[in-house]
């Protein structure tokens, strides 16, 4: 609920700062059936998340099994998927032309959910998230989004799929990917 003062704006942006990990987590392994035990007052919060929530695992499974109708209905008609290559930037109809001859031949790709945070704008309709994935091809991986609720559906916006790299490693990445760039490009 929005507030009138700037004394309330800086108290929601405080809630708002404290209370992600409480607006729910789920854990990979439950399911997105399993309703979140809230009650009272974060009752409707808690349901929203475990909403965006099941969109997330939905999302997740319909590529691991290449349901391209199931995935890009997700999606909501703007929305931008971000790749791991910086040039990986695809409004939904792109992402789709690029996907539809994998999901077409039966080959999906397989991002296992772990860790997940997930928070809810004041009014309910916008929620962000960041969730830990786990891909036999890429490892560990980070999704990071936003989905909107928009005709009374969640809806993804924006996904953003990132392999982080460890401080330790991120000297030795960066020249690899500078040298990468500055190659010429092969010969056809």
């Amino acid at each position: 609920m929005p507030f009138p003062s700037l004394r309330g704006a800086l108290l929601s942006a405080l809630l708002l700062t404290l209370l992600p990990a409480s607006l729910a987590l789920r854990p990979a392994a439950a399911s997105a059936e399993e309703p979140l035990a809230a009650t009272g007052p974060d009752a409707p919060v808690a349901a929203d998340a475990a909403a965006v929530a099941a969109v997330l695992d939905a999302f997740h499974a319909a590529a691991a099994r290449a349901d391209e109708a199931a995935y890009f209905a997700l999606l909501a008609e703007d929305a931008v998927f971000l790749g791991t290559d910086a040039t990986e930037r695809w409004p939904k109809a792109a992402f789709r032309e690029y996907a539809h001859p994998h999901f077409a031949a039966g080959r999906g790709w397989r991002f296992d959910p772990g860790t997940r945070q997930i928070a809810l704008s004041a009014d309910g309709r916008v929620a962000w998230f960041d969730e830990l994935l786990a891909s036999e091809s890429y490892g560990e991986c980070r999704g990071s989004g936003v989905l909107e609720r928009l005709d009374g559906r969640w809806l993804i916006r924006q996904y953003h799929l990132t392999i982080p790299i460890p401080n330790a490693l991120a000297g030795e990445v960066v020249a690899r990917i500078r040298a990468h760039a500055a190659a010429p490009p092969p010969v056809p």
